[in-house]
C-alpha cells in the first residue's frame, strides 16, 4: 500500500482498532487543530483574520478554554470580539424604526434578517474549517484506496465498523465516487459488518446491566466494562472517556 500525507492517518486509525476508525481520525483533527489554534498560530496576521471572521463554535471554543492558555485565548477572544461588537452594532442600529422598532409585526421581515445575521455569529467556527477540509480529504483518500489497494479492503474487514454518523458520510460518498461493482462490494463488506457488530455491541451492553443485578455478581464482565462508552461512540460519535 503506498503511503502519503493522507493514506498514513487513515490506515494508521484503522489499525488502532476502536469502534469506528473516522471517529479516531476526527478526534486527532480536532485536537492538532486545538494545539494549533492556541501555539503561536494566533500572532499570525493571516489566521487572526479569519478567526475573527469566522469565529468559534461553542464545542471548540469550550475545548479552546480547558486548555488553560487563557491568554492566548483572550488574545483571539479580544480581536474577534472587536469584529463582532462592530457588527452587532450596525445590526441593532440599523432598524427601520418608522416601521415600529426590532419586535413590531411591522418589521418581521426586516427582524428575521437581523436574527438569522446574528445567529451566524455563532455558527460559523474556524476549527470546524479547518477540521472538514482534511477530514474530507481522509474520506476521499479512503476511496481512492478503496478502488486502488485492496489491503484497505482486508483492513476494513478486521475493524469494528463505523459509527452510525461516518457510516452515512461513507454511504453517500461511496455511491458518488465508486463505481457501481465497487459501491456493491463495499456494501457486501461493510453491512454484514456494521450489523455483526453493532449486536456484539448490545449483547455486551445488556451484560454490563446484568452485572449490577446480584444474581451475576459473581460472574466475568467479559468484554462489557467498556460498553457504554463504545455504545456512545458507535451511536453518537461521542469520546466518552
Amino acid at each position: 500500500m503506498k503511503e502519503n500525507i493522507y493514506t498514513i492517518p487513515v490506515i494508521e486509525s484503522f489499525e488502532n482498532g476502536g469502534e469506528c476508525a473516522f471517529c479516531a481520525m476526527h478526534e486527532k483533527l480536532t485536537q492538532d487543530a486545538i494545539d494549533f489554534m492556541l501555539g503561536n498560530a494566533y500572532m499570525e496576521d493571516d489566521i487572526r483574520m479569519e478567526t475573527n471572521r469566522l469565529g468559534f463554535c461553542k464545542n471548540h471554543l469550550e475545548k479552546l478554554y480547558t486548555q488553560q492558555n487563557r491568554l492566548g485565548l483572550s488574545l483571539i477572544m479580544h480581536t474577534h470580539l472587536q469584529d463582532v461588537n462592530k457588527t452587532v452594532k450596525k445590526l441593532l442600529t440599523d432598524v427601520d424604526k418608522s416601521k415600529g422598532g426590532l419586535f413590531k409585526k411591522t418589521a418581521e421581515s426586516k427582524t428575521a434578517k437581523i436574527v438569522k445575521q446574528i445567529n451566524s455569529l455563532s455558527q460559523s467556527c474556524y476549527i470546524c474549517e479547518r477540521i472538514n477540509n482534511t477530514f474530507d480529504r481522509y474520506v476521499d483518500t479512503f476511496f481512492y484506496l478503496w478502488k486502488k489497494d485492496s489491503d484497505i479492503k482486508n483492513i476494513v474487514k478486521k475493524s469494528k465498523g463505523f459509527c452510525l454518523n461516518h457510516y452515512a458520510v461513507l454511504l453517500q460518498t461511496g455511491e458518488a465516487k465508486l463505481a457501481p461493482a465497487d459501491f456493491n462490494e463495499f456494501l457486501d463488506i461493510t453491512v454484514p459488518l456494521q450489523i455483526e457488530n453493532f449486536q456484539t455491541l448490545e449483547d455486551d451492553l445488556d451484560w454490563f446491566i446484568k452485572k449490577y443485578d446480584y444474581r451475576f455478581v459473581n460472574e466475568p464482565w467479559k468484554n462489557s466494562k467498556d460498553a457504554l462508552p463504545r455504545t456512545l461512540k458507535k451511536i453518537q460519535s461521542v469520546d466518552a472517556k
